[in-house]
């Protein structure tokens, strides 16, 4: 048998307040101090979180990447320029993403241009580019200019043959 003291008589000196209390009214804490009923505090819920699950990755009726459809460039005011008896034609267009090869459709041409009609320019068909440098792409017309000049308007744009909605 151990030699510990039991019954009414016996104290216990709480954790808490150091204060002396009777030995059978001693609880134990969550962090194991031996402190008196009227002392005990219970675990703060803070202490406990619940499980957090990781948050899913993939989404319900996702649509799988598209490539982006072409679409036309607004080019800078008088963005042709054309050689007096040339049939070549350079295109001023700032960081242009043209390659040799290329089909380009001019709409919203302005006035008479190397001194031929608009609608030389404005085919449906469009032109395909010679040749590329970082601002400038180049195309062959089936006629020659009459003018060399610098001309085309404010509100030339070049696009595709085909825009898509």
């Amino acid at each position: 048998m151990s030699n510990l003291s039991s019954g009414k008589y016996a104290k216990f000196i709480s954790d808490r307040s150091g204060l002396e209390f009777p030995y059978s009214e001693m609880v134990i804490e969550w962090n194991g101090a031996r402190v008196h009923i009227s002392e005990y505090e219970p675990k703060q819920p803070q202490l406990n979180p619940k499980p957090h699950t990781a948050d899913p990755q993939g989404l319900q009726n996702a649509r799988p990447a598209r490539t982006e459809p072409q679409t036309e460039s607004m080019l800078g005011n008088n963005p042709l320029s054309f050689e007096s008896g040339s049939s070549t034609v350079t295109v001023t267009e700032t960081n242009t993403k043209r390659e040799v090869g290329d089909t380009v459709v001019f709409r919203n041409v302005d006035g008479s241009p190397g001194g031929l009609p608009f609608t030389v320019l404005e085919t449906s068909t469009g032109f395909t580019i010679t040749s590329v440098t970082a601002d400038n792409f180049v195309f062959n017309l089936d006629q020659t200019a009459d003018i060399t000049e610098k001309s085309g308007g404010a509100t030339v744009t070049a696009g595709p043959v085909t825009l898509t909605p």
